[in-house]
């Protein structure tokens, strides 16, 4: 596949890396800053184009009209920069386009077509989705990760195992996670050593990070194995005010008894006074732990902290949890501190390059694809496929199907009803297949389903 990616920022870049797994895929990315070009050069197999997106003549030399797929990515600044170059690449050719926006205006239905019509195919707002996922993450207390499939038919949650827990130490094969009759499937788990596909003699250990593919009447029996409780959200303490804490705070604070902001930026605190309803903002620095338990921090039921800086974010949470925060939240944007995040008790961690990549990775892969999910902590997706009715997927039950061997077929969504799958179950064509693998095996995958 041919894919031009227009902007080598921390988005782009990270897309290049992922998008570079790949050996199908043929790579160009166009950067007006010869430096960042330069480094992701030496990271990543690219063609590299010194230049601007917007240029006709640069577009030109990037082969735009012979593209596949063209992604304007540039920072979120130059959202201009980006509807323009994907406006032009598809004029020039370019099959599909797509680009970065900073507005969640664009995305309402009317806008979107508009766009649409325009021949952009998708609208990504990285801090929308990110915001997104954290409120998800706040209905679901006791889980470090979510997901949810057609409107819960499904569910993906994630937790991690503390010492207590009731299942750290026993075997997958004497639990009822191994039970075909249970609402629920453990579906891999993720250690330092990497991303396991369990099976029966497989011993959970402490600090195990654990998804499980759950139907809705099983998600409160999953989450108990975790050792922890699912709660109500009723005070909550944003800290950061930037685009996700305001996303977070508009749609959260109707929901909330008590919703505190703490921004260090003055004016971006008379902004939000101004647009947000019930929310109160505090103009402190974050990084003040002092300052954060004089707001009454220990009083809060869940913190999030998403300022632009994952250091202070992962210290503000730790602080949280031993004031005994029940539940914390971290934006974390430097992809190495991710597992550190955790092993210092962060509850769940947010990453916009993970939640954005996820959107654009099914435009790489099938057209039977309705969702990808690049999960934290874990080198591995989460992918729903559509099964096509010629498809090899439908002609024999899972265990016979020789499924690539870092992969593994959680659940099934026939109609509207969730399926927990097991070795007997028959995928039937039009049902939509949730699996869980490793990024090497997609392509095999991929072609089960064409």
């Amino acid at each position: 596949m041919k894919i031009v990616i227009a902007g080598a920022g921390e988005v782009g870049s990270y897309l290049s890396k992922m998008l570079n797994n790949n050996e199908n895929n043929e790579l160009t990315v166009i950067e007006p800053n010869e430096a960042r070009l330069a480094k992701l050069a030496e990271e990543a197999d690219i063609l590299p184009v010194y230049g601007s997106p917007t240029s006709i003549s640069v577009l030109e030399k990037a082969d735009v009209g012979n593209s596949d797929l063209f992604i304007a990515v540039s920072p979120a600044q130059d959202q201009d920069v980006n509807l323009l170059s994907a406006i032009l690449a598809k004029k020039m050719g370019s099959k599909k386009v797509t680009a970065r926006i900073n507005n969640d205006e664009y995305l309402s239905y009317d806008n979107k077509l508009f766009f649409t019509e325009l021949g952009i195919d998708l609208l990504f707002y990285p801090e929308y989705i990110a915001a997104i996922d954290i409120i998800d993450l706040l209905s679901k207390t006791g889980t470090s990760e979510y997901m949810s499939f057609s409107n819960g038919a499904l569910q993906l949650i994630v937790f991690r195992l503390g010492e207590d827990a009731p299942i750290t130490g026993k075997k997958l094969s004497d639990l009822d996670f191994y039970n075909y009759e249970t609402p629920y499937r453990t579906v891999a788990v993720s250690r330092a050593e990497g991303t396991i596909i369990p099976h029966g003699d497989f011993v959970f250990r402490e600090n195990d990070l654990v998804f499980v593919i759950s139907k809705k009447e099983g998600i409160k029996d999953a989450i108990m194995y975790s050792g922890k409780d699912s709660f109500e959200i009723k005070n909550l303490m944003i800290i950061g005010g930037g685009r996700i804490g305001e996303i977070v705070a508009k749609k959260m604070e109707k929901r909330l008894d008590y919703l505190k902001i703490i921004e260090l930026r003055n004016e971006r605190c008379m902004y939000l006074s101004d647009v947000l309803e019930k929310s109160l903002v505090m103009n402190g620095d974050g990084r003040n732990i002092d300052l954060l338990m004089e707001e009454d921090m220990r009083k809060c039921d869940a913190v999030v902290a998403v300022t632009s800086s994952s250091e202070a974010n992962i210290l503000a949470c730790v602080a949280a949890k031993r004031a005994g925060v029940p539940q914390t939240i971290a934006e974390v944007e430097n992809i190495e501190y991710i597992k550190l995040a955790e092993s210092m008790g962060v509850d769940a961690v947010i990453n916009k390059k993970h939640a954005t990549a996820g959107r654009i990775f099914r435009f790489t892969i099938s057209n039977k694809i309705r969702s990808v999910k690049c999960l934290n902590g874990s080198d591995a997706e989460v992918v729903e496929y559509i099964a096509n009715p010629d498809s090899a997927i439908t002609r024999a039950p899972i265990k016979d199907l020789k499924l690539p061997a870092d992969s593994i077929i959680g659940g099934i969504i026939r109609g509207n009803a969730g399926i927990i799958a097991h070795g007997n179950t028959v995928v039937n064509p039009y049902d939509r297949v949730v699996v869980f693998a490793l990024p090497h095996a997609l392509n095999k995958l991929n072609k089960l389903f064409v």
